[in-house]
């Protein structure tokens, strides 16, 4: 049974030294692994109640049965404790923490403050000067928006030196996307008018009165015979209800609001949060907060709403589905961290409500989906739990891949698939370090397992906990090597299994290595295609970083200090070659005979390396 014992007498030595004034309080367990994060007004009076009161929750009295040391940092106020609870709690991931999962920066439409500005998508930091319109739910939102606005308004989206040089213009000029400032077609006063209606559509959700101009336009074109630019006006005034249809009007009228609704089934949750902006919806995006069963749906929504704005620009209304217990301090926490008025209100009756309900359905369809798709994986991964006769059952799995070109800039990757599919948090890639493993594959999985968990083993609680089972690509061969090199590390009892592709690398005639033995799946077998849904992931993930790496590469080469050597030069060498270290290696003859190197250039490298 378990005892809050040991984490109130922790508690109790601690409450004497600790003066009375609002702070952040941290639970660690014996390895120093933090279990808890929480804030309070006042400090002492918060942690008195982890002593005095006698009937916790489950979830409270196994965190206090693992409290060993308490840790705590004092406030100037208790929207500094806030604030920084909020970001503890994303830095250290508690375990006994309501988490937001899979929070990430939303992308924006920019439109920079240049004598001719140019519109592009935005994600990270405003650190540049220029406007900004957002947030948008997706990429693929923000680039269908920015298209059409291209032919609605005709705003650049080329270069400044493509401006600046005034000579030539852009292909999207043709394409009646762009009004041609970068060949001198318009002038400033001219474009400055399209950047101003851009702004009013975006800012302002002005698309009657866009509309409204662009008919008279029309019009007035046809009645002068003009029927080109009566076309161009029409096609305009197409693309402007295309966007209208995409970005949804809002009969609640929201200028500026962000929309958060939750729905709990079965001990989980979804977050559903949708951006309106100048009167039209932007998207909305689903999250899936991590949260002991018991947790109630208004503690969840209180804690998210702090977790997601810690790092994210603040809408002037935030429109919610339940009531949350600290919603004036929110306010005045978001309030003063964004220097404007913010106002959190729970919608009742009308169009809000109607838009809440929205949001809740949408958050109930989506947890459904989630809930299915882990009982899918759950079911998949006992599968193969039980097809290679593993004891233990599997949680969570690591896939390992190589890639190289002829032993020049190898990679190893890893990618992790657990209960609720690909955790991107866990893909890591391991740049081979050994020169002698570079073009040894056994080699190169021999370094990467061996950096992996021995950072693991000697960073304890602080990196990737240890998976259920390791899967590698490749056959008989690297399994031995993984299944050795886990050996060596006192790692015995995590299972290996490495998948072969059969005869002519076909797909669907995968053998598999376990334990010394070989097995085969029937080629409709579920399991089968979800071992080689993840094995592709892996090899996906490898090439990928072996691109970047390679085109790291070519940007930064020996080659680039030769003269006469350009970019298509270089990478026509690189490409012949494999590295700047065989075209070293290489004779006159050898790199006079690449496509695009002239017998004077060839010479130039060549004395290059040998003078």
């Amino acid at each position: 049974m378990l005892s809050p014992k040991a984490g109130q007498e922790v508690i109790k030595k601690e409450l004497p030294l600790i003066p009375k004034l609002p702070g952040v309080y941290r639970m660690l367990n014996s390895e120093n692994e933090i279990l808890y994060v929480g804030k309070a007004k006042n400090l002492p009076n918060r942690l008195k109640s982890y002593v005095s009161e006698k009937n916790h929750i489950i979830r409270t009295e196994r965190m206090l049965s693992q409290t060993k040391k308490l840790e705590i940092t004092t406030t100037t106020n208790e929207s500094e404790a806030l604030l920084l609870e909020a970001n503890l709690i994303k830095k250290h991931r508690p375990r006994f923490n309501i988490l937001l999962k899979d929070d990430k920066s939303f992308p924006y439409i920019f439109i920079s403050d240049h004598e001719f500005p140019r519109i592009e998508r935005h994600r990270g930091a405003k650190n540049k000067s220029g406007k900004y319109y957002g947030p948008f739910a997706s990429s693929l939102a923000v680039n269908s928006a920015i298209k059409t606005l291209q032919r609605i308004f005709l705003i650049r989206s080329c270069t400044d030196k493509q401006v600046e040089a005034g000579n030539k213009t852009c292909f999207n000029y043709f394409l009646k996307r762009c009004a041609g400032p970068c060949g001198g077609k318009i002038n400033k006063e001219e474009y400055s008018k399209l950047v101003e209606a851009a702004d009013e559509f975006l800012s302002k959700g002005k698309s009657r009165k866009i509309q409204k101009n662009l008919s008279s336009q029309m019009e007035f074109a046809s009645e002068e015979l003009d029927f080109e630019k009566a076309a161009i006006m029409r096609d305009k005034i197409k693309s402007l209800n295309i966007i209208q249809s995409s970005l949804t009007v809002s009969d609640a009228n929201l200028i500026e609001a962000d929309v958060i609704a939750g729905y709990k089934e079965s001990g989980k949750t979804c977050v559903q949060v949708f951006f309106y902006r100048s009167k039209q919806n932007w998207g909305n995006q689903a999250f899936f907060p991590k949260h002991d069963p018991e947790e109630k749906l208004s503690e969840i929504i209180n804690s998210f709403i702090s977790q997601f704005y810690e790092n994210k620009a603040v809408p002037k209304q935030i429109i919610i589905s339940e009531e949350i217990k600290e919603k004036k301090l929110i306010e005045k926490t978001l309030t003063k961290k964004e220097n404007k008025q913010i106002h959190i209100t729970t919608a009742k009756k009308g169009s809000r409500l109607k838009i809440i309900n929205l949001a809740i359905k949408n958050a109930k369809n989506s947890l459904s989906r989630k809930l299915y798709e882990s009982q899918n994986n759950k079911e998949l991964l006992d599968s193969v739990s039980k097809k290679f006769q593993i004891d233990n059952s599997i949680n969570l799995i690591e896939v390992y891949d190589n890639s190289h070109i002829q032993g020049t800039n190898s990679v190893g990757a890893l990618i992790t698939y657990g209960e609720e599919g690909f955790i991107k948090k866990r893909y890591r890639k391991f740049n081979i370090k050994n020169e002698k493993f570079k073009q040894d594959d056994y080699g190169m999985i021999k370094e990467v397992l061996e950096r992996r968990f021995k950072r693991a083993i000697s960073e304890k609680g602080n990196y990737l906990t240890f998976p259920d089972l390791v899967l590698i690509d490749g056959g008989k061969g690297q399994y031995s090597t993984a299944r050795e090199t886990l050996n060596d590390l006192g790692l015995n009892e995590i299972p290996v299994v490495a998948i072969a592709k059969g005869k002519f690398r076909k797909s669907g005639n995968e053998t598999f290595f376990h334990n010394g033995k070989e097995f085969k799946f029937a080629k409709n077998d579920p399991s089968l295609f979800f071992l080689q849904r993840i094995r592709d992931e892996a090899h996906r993930f490898a090439i990928s970083a072996h691109r970047a790496k390679r085109s790291k590469g070519i940007k930064q080469s020996l080659l680039d200090q030769i003269e006469g050597v350009g970019l298509i030069r270089k990478k026509a060498l690189l490409n012949h070659f494999g590295s700047a270290r065989a075209v070293e290696s290489a004779s006159f003859d050898e790199i006079k005979s690449v496509e695009g190197v002239e017998e004077k250039v060839a010479k130039k490298i060549y004395n290059f390396f040998h003078e």
